[in-house]
């Protein structure tokens, strides 16, 4: 998708600081933190959310789930929150599939 932000940072289009890249993934700091650890880990195909995801794509997420602990690990976390929003009414605002990784002080609670 040619004019996806996360789809154009994935290829290098639009340039990034990457904390972590694969072929499947890259992971990045959100712009807007709302803790003192906020990642994003971004798939590099392009899904616009978990309503978009089949069958197929189970060995990436179960990739992306395995790896949440690792760069939670890789920032100091012991305990960290993971969250995925799904359309524009749960707050969704880019609309590729990402995973957010949230840890350390000012944890939005629930």
């Amino acid at each position: 998708m040619t004019d996806c932000l996360f789809c154009n940072m994935a290829t290098g289009k639009i340039p990034t600081q990457k904390i972590y890249e694969d072929d499947h993934i890259f992971v990045i700091k959100d712009i807007h933190p709302k803790a003192k650890v906020h990642l994003l880990v971004i798939p590099k195909i392009h899904l616009e959310s978990l309503n978009d995801v089949k069958e197929e794509h189970a060995s990436l997420l179960g990739y992306i789930m395995t790896s949440l602990r690792n760069f939670a690990k890789e920032q100091g976390l012991d305990s960290f929150r993971t969250l995925i929003n799904t359309g524009k009414g749960s707050g969704q605002e880019i609309f590729h599939l990402h995973f957010h990784l949230l840890g350390g002080n000012n944890i939005p609670k629930f």
